[in-house]
């Protein structure tokens, strides 16, 4: 009889402990915060009201373990992750649109973007025991338009964190989407070009929702996911909570119905979105807001300031934002400006089924900044940087200072990191060939490292020399994506911008086709976002710089022997098939253009 009652109670206490292990998981999603009544409680609460029951059960409770700490003794054969640098992790928006016949806007090819596209040579000969370990290794070349000497040296980014021994923090993610009337046109055309017969094509709006779903199939039972809605205001429809308390087949059935409605107010959106934070432990997490937009505000957000502002000052208190581009009108020129704050990064969808195959091999690289306030230093009367090729923050360099501000972890194949490089052009100032490159930057933890190598930048007279196939392959592509832009300033120029002409000598196309940073003393005059296509166009000019680009490209990808570059290749191929002409008037060809 004893040993009944002991069976008895050792299988109730087992049943209780099962009963722990499996919370009871909610379908906390508010089918009514986007109603007239809710939007009007929502005034009367004020600001607090709104977020009162944010967390709810299971918010965060305890601490997290640091990210996985560096290295561990040294193995053979032992698998490193890279690092690449914040900003564009992808150019589907460029290539979208010259697939579906349209201009692309500049900022939708950038170098960073392009260089996260290839796995690069870094050049590290030593093993890299430290977070960050830069490695180096130089070029001369002659432009192939000019004849001009150029000298490059490239930033190979490394880490000495081990694949198998990387481990995100736990996340809080906040999802930020925008249903605005916008995302239901079709993703493959342009929304105010109007209607224009029906199309096949999925609506924004669909292509977004299925992309959150394939996002958040990553999160793990200890992060914690909350949702806003935005149009022309916000609504917060489901509150921060913990996975492992959150029925996430339900959440991604109300995602999925999603419909679009009204006009679109960034600032509210993301405002809303950064509530959700103010009642959750944040020390010791990641906490990222995604932001899924087809970056065409009409509300509020013509000053840039609002939201640029905002996403600024939630970075300072460890709150950074990932945009997510959805449609081939996706207004990358925007986003590309809030891609320079730290620990901001973009990317583009495709398609959703391409979206869901990329999440499923850096879902958790894409959240996970790893070095801040990257800075490297040139020491030399020998040279100064002219250029930075595969940086956001590009613009901040001088004469002897380059300045990232975030690194991100990257997939390595090998000796190469997806990414891994960062290119100066060098300008030759004096005789000094001896260079010492002194880099810091901080962990997130905000611990500050250093590290100096002197590297010879001593050439031989040879007219072309490489160090690796690592630097031969940075510079051809950052000679490629120098052209499209300066290509893409011009085409846009004869189409629905407004410019204005300053009074320069001619300069023949030749010459300024690789202009660097592509620039022109044609300034556009945009009164608004909402703006229509451009149809693709190319001029004899351009048509004929293009093919003799080709020649040259296939040149220097049959020595590298790197099937990765065909992809640059077809666009190429794309702009070749024939000049395009453009609807209207306004037609112009370019190759002996004034500017």
């Amino acid at each position: 009889m004893k040993k009944s009652i002991v069976w008895i109670i050792l299988f109730s206490l087992l049943l209780m402990e099962i009963s722990a292990k499996e919370p009871e998981k909610i379908d906390d999603w508010d089918n009514n915060a986007t109603s007239a009544e809710a939007k009007l409680a929502k005034s009367h609460h004020g600001k607090n009201g709104a977020n009162a029951n944010m967390v709810g059960l299971g918010g965060n409770i305890s601490p997290v373990a640091p990210m996985a700490a560096m290295p561990a003794p040294s193995r053979m054969m032992v698998k490193k992750i890279g690092l690449a640098v914040g900003g564009a992790k992808d150019t589907d928006n460029f290539i979208e649109n010259i697939k579906r016949g349209y201009v692309p806007k500049i900022d939708s090819i950038t170098y960073e973007g392009t260089y996260y596209q290839h796995y690069f040579d870094t050049g590290l000969q030593k093993e890299c025991k430290s977070l960050f370990c830069p490695s180096y290794t130089k070029a001369v070349k002659k432009d192939i338009y000019t004849g001009e000497k150029h000298y490059y040296l490239s930033v190979g980014l490394n880490s000495g964190i081990e694949e198998g021994d990387f481990k995100r923090k736990k996340l809080n993610l906040v999802v930020v989407l925008d249903i605005s009337g916008s995302m239901g046109s079709p993703f493959s055309r342009y929304y105010y070009d109007g209607k224009k017969g029906e199309s096949e094509s999925k609506s924004k709006m669909q292509v977004a929702n299925e992309s959150i779903v394939a996002m958040i199939d990553h999160l793990k039972g200890k992060d914690s996911l909350g949702v806003v809605l935005f149009d022309n205001d916000a609504y917060p429809v489901k509150p921060l909570r913990k996975v492992k308390y959150t029925d996430m087949k339900a959440i991604k059935k109300h995602i999925l119905a999603l419909q679009d409605r009204g006009g679109t107010n960034w600032s509210a959106g993301y405002k809303e979105g950064l509530k959700y934070f103010d009642k959750v432990k944040k020390k010791g997490y990641e906490n990222r807001i995604i932001f899924i937009t087809d970056a065409m505000p009409n509300t509020g957000e013509l000053k840039k300031e609002r939201l640029f502002g905002m996403t600024k000052e939630a970075s300072k208190k460890g709150i950074h934002t990932t945009f997510i581009g959805v449609g081939v009108d996706f207004n990358a020129n925007l986003v590309e400006y809030v891609s320079k704050i730290r620990g901001a990064n973009y990317y583009s969808v495709h398609s959703s089924k391409a979206f869901k195959k990329r999440m499923d091999k850096e879902f958790d690289y894409m959240v996970t900044p790893l070095v801040y306030d990257l800075e490297l230093k040139l020491s030399t009367r020998g040279y100064k940087i002219d250029a930075v090729y595969g940086s956001p923050q590009a613009n901040l360099a001088t004469g002897s200072i380059m300045k990232v501000n975030t690194l991100f972890p990257s997939a390595s194949e090998g000796k190469r990191n997806k990414g891994g490089v960062i290119l100066l052009r060098l300008k030759k100032t004096g005789k000094s060939e001896n260079v010492k490159l002194s880099v810091s930057y901080k962990d997130t933890k905000g611990k500050t490292y250093r590290n100096v190598q002197k590297v010879d930048l001593k050439f031989s007279k040879e007219e072309e020399q490489y160090d690796n196939k690592g630097i031969q392959k940075a510079i051809l592509l950052s000679e490629y994506v120098t052209l499209m832009k300066n290509w893409i300033i011009d085409a846009r120029a004869g189409c629905n911008d407004e410019v204005s002409y300053l009074h320069e000598p001619p300069v023949q196309i030749m010459k300024r086709c690789m202009i660097y940073p592509p620039v022109r003393p044609v300034y556009p005059k945009i009164k608004t976002w909402e703006r229509k296509s451009c149809k693709l166009h190319v001029s004899a000019g351009y048509g004929q710089l293009f093919a003799l680009f080709k020649r040259h490209y296939q040149h220097e990808m049959k020595q590298l022997g790197d099937t990765s570059l065909h992809q640059e290749l077809n666009i190429l191929d794309i702009l070749l098939k024939g000049q395009i002409s453009v609807e209207g008037s306004e037609q112009v060809d370019d190759w002996n253009s004034y500017f």
